[in-house]
This record gives structure tokens, sequence and C-alpha cells, in this order.
């Protein structure tokens, strides 16, 4: 067997299977086609539970069929709403928050997670972390609100601290400019 080093969404997959557990709770903050809703369902088990969010009707429905057609409904809860959001929906604290921002696969390109809801969304999500929980951003530089949702980010986790947080950046130096990154924080455990 031989460890292959991809992509910034193979790391996140990657860094999910490593965090979650069965009977964890964890919240997908852009559900987009489902295939992290379906892959955090799977990791936490029936006794876990998602809490996925989207604004578009389209990610809401896809989702929900592609949870129950894997028999995984019961797993999660959807909701179609932003993901600024969160506090509001997700009662407690969960081990995982993970956002896979950009635009829906196969949908309208201007319709992308923005800058302002995601930094929301984001502050939310740190603070919904249990000790030693993670969360996970794929970001994607390549088009003009990525790239500002790349630097705000950076410049917005660089500066929590260090005592409560451990933050650290994934990119390809050779891949070029705009190429995906992966940024993950980790809630300290006490």
């Amino acid at each position: 067997m031989s460890y292959e080093l991809k992509s910034a969404r193979w790391l996140a997959a990657d860094i999910l299977r490593q965090v979650l557990s069965e009977g964890d709770e964890a919240v997908d903050a852009t559900m987009g086609n489902g295939h992290d809703t379906e892959a955090l369902c799977r990791l936490v088990g029936p006794s876990g539970h998602v809490y996925a969010f989207d604004i578009q009707a389209q990610a809401v429905g896809k989702t929900g069929q592609r949870l129950t057609d894997a028999g995984l409904a019961d797993r999660a809860s959807l909701f179609h709403t932003g993901h600024e959001h969160m506090r509001e929906k997700v009662p407690h604290a969960v081990r995982l928050v993970m956002f896979n921002l950009g635009w829906l696969p196969g949908s309208d390109h201007l319709i992308t997670t923005r800058l302002q809801t995601t930094l929301a969304a984001v502050e939310q999500g740190l603070e919904l972390l249990l000790p030693g929980g993670v969360l996970l951003i794929c970001v994607y530089p390549g088009h003009e609100e990525g790239a500002r949702e790349q630097e705000a980010l950076i410049r917005y986790l660089s500066s929590l601290p260090p005592q409560r947080f451990n933050v650290l950046r994934q990119t390809f130096l050779n891949a070029g400019p705009g190429a995906p990154e992966c940024l993950v924080v980790q809630k300290a455990f006490a």
C-alpha cells in the first residue's frame, strides 16, 4: 500500500476519517450535491448525526435523495438556509464542521459562497466545536469571490489564539495560482 498526495479535497476526506467515529455529530456547512454529507453520515454511524446547510433548494433536494437512496436519511438534518444560521439550528457542540466553498457543481457559477456569510459561519463553527474538534475548509481561490474568501480566511484564522486553536494551511506549492487549499483548525483539548 502506498500513500498518494492528491488534492485539497482528498486531504480533507482523509482528515474526516481520522477525526470522526461512531456516535459523533458533525456539520456540513455547504451540502452541495450531498457527497460530503453522505460521507459524514457514514462516519458518524447510526448513533451519530449530521447537520447540513445550503441556500439552494436544488442542493437540499439532491442531498436528501442521495441520503434516502443510501439508507442514511435518518442520520441527518438538512436545512435550506445559509450556513451563517448554524448556531440557531445545531443544538450543541460537535466533533467536526466542514466547508467546501465555491458553487454547487453543475449549477450557476454566479451563486457562490460569500465572504461575509462564510466568515460568520466559520466563527460559529469554531464556537460549536468540542475540545479537540476540527473545522475543515476547502477554499477555491481560482475565482474572484473564492480569492477574497481565501484572503480573509487566512487573515482571520491566523489571528486565532494558539492557546485555543491549532491552524494548518495545506497548499500545493507547484499547482499554480488559484489552486484549491485545505485549511484545518483544531480546538485545544483543554
